[in-house]
């Protein structure tokens, strides 16, 4: 299955996006195994793409030691630390070599629920626990010490339902990213991505500023 799985995963991001809605991620770490039926993501591209320059993505000034998964095989991991205290996580896609990746917005808690309360004890409610990227990444304890690990592989499970061929899907509503904006405003990005009307699909913010970097 990774064989065929990461095939697919090698795409253009904004093609990968919509496809990954109603996957889901496990981790099965040491204390315990959590898994999340992913709602809501974000393409982010890489400085390859001269038509559709991202000044959103983590690598737009090109390749650091931090943002080095990006540039790395499809279907593993890149994990970052943001406002020194979050966490948030990414699969990265398109051909090794060519910077690109999908950010995990939001999700629901489908496994591992008494665990997933248990890092993230702030959540009001069930549907709070993995609702935008930073409580995903905790819920499924997730930190930079995993940035670059094969999601495809042990102690990880990436698995597809079902297969999208595109965006168009009923259930499927786009727009802007969150809190980013390009030179020509976040509406000429509208790379965001979720499962219409699901209740774990977090809160849309618009952009503050343009160098906002996200991934």
């Amino acid at each position: 299955m990774a064989g065929p799985l990461r095939e697919l995963l090698s795409a253009d991001a904004r093609r990968v996006a919509p496809l990954l809605l109603g996957a889901v991620l496990t981790h099965d770490a040491a204390d315990g195994s959590v898994s999340v039926r992913i709602t809501e993501v974000e393409a982010y591209l890489g400085p390859h793409d001269s038509l559709h320059p991202d000044p959103g993505s983590h690598t737009f000034r090109g390749q650091t030691a931090r943002n080095a998964p990006m540039f790395g095989p499809a279907g593993h991991l890149y994990v970052y630390f943001t406002y020194g205290m979050h966490y948030c996580a990414n699969i990265v896609c398109g051909p090794e070599g060519v910077a690109s990746a999908v950010l995990l917005r939001a999700g629901e808690v489908i496994g591992g629920r008494e665990l997933a309360k248990a890092r993230r004890p702030a959540s009001k409610s069930d549907k709070d626990l993995a609702s935008g990227p930073a409580r995903l990444a905790t819920a499924l304890g997730l930190t930079t010490s995993d940035s670059g690990r094969d999601a495809l592989a042990a102690p990880f499970r990436l698995e597809l339902s079902a297969i999208r061929t595109d965006a168009s899907a009923a259930d499927i509503s786009s727009g802007p990213r969150v809190g980013v904006s390009g030179a020509g405003g976040s509406h000429d990005y509208p790379w965001r991505f979720w499962l219409s009307g699901d209740p774990t699909v977090s809160r849309y913010k618009a952009a503050r500023a343009p160098n906002a970097r996200r991934a």
